[in-house]
């Protein structure tokens, strides 16, 4: 007899989650063990529970060394990350603008300090990189329909192709009907020798 199939939904019962919870951390780390010895790969394991204990797994490397590896190879998903989280900080790009012009329009321009000059720069800087990657993001959605659409032309050309290849078919055969003198008509007369 096998198991039933577990629905996976979360277990309302504290005791059951909370034993569930502990099995399930323990194969999760034994699989993990398994992956680095059976194919000789770093691994680094981070749960947490919902009472906030941190349970780590690491093999061979320390946990700090690879997570410094993750890091650098995806630092520029990182540094989306960073400018998308200041971005939502700094508010809209018409926002930024009022910023500006409060601090170097009229009779401010003189007692504008170095600080806050280097703080508009990076608050532009920002601006910019978001504006930037919006662009970007338009267009390879921009890109990703022209594919779709060129994708769907090819596809009704191929069809418009068969049924023009198939209607030159049946039209050919039209013409090509035998006569009753013996003649094939196909706009030029063609005579069949007789046979005695």
């Amino acid at each position: 007899m096998g198991r039933k199939k577990l629905e996976i939904k979360r277990i309302e019962n504290k005791s059951s989650r909370q034993v569930t919870f502990s099995k399930r951390r323990n194969g999760l780390i034994e699989k993990a063990r398994q992956l680095s010895v059976l194919c000789d790969a770093s691994v680094a394991l981070l749960v947490v529970s919902a009472s906030s204990k941190l349970y780590s797994f690491s093999s061979g490397d320390n946990l700090v060394k690879i997570l410094d590896r993750y890091g650098k190879q995806h630092a520029d998903d990182l540094k989306a990350l960073d400018i998308q989280s200041k971005a939502l900080n700094y508010g809209s790009h018409h926002e930024l603008l009022e910023l500006v012009e409060s601090k170097l329009v009229g009779s401010n321009v003189n007692n504008v300090s170095v600080d806050t000059l280097v703080q508009l720069e990076e608050h532009f800087e920002t601006a910019l990189s978001v504006t930037r990657a919006k662009k970007t993001e338009l267009m390879l959605k921009l890109v990703e329909n022209l594919k779709e659409k060129e994708k769907l032309l090819k596809e009704e050309n191929q069809v418009l192709a068969s049924q023009m290849k198939k209607n030159h078919h049946v039209g050919a055969e039209a013409e090509m009907e035998i006569s009753p003198a013996g003649q094939i008509s196909d706009n030029l007369p063609v005579t069949l020798p007789l046979l005695n």
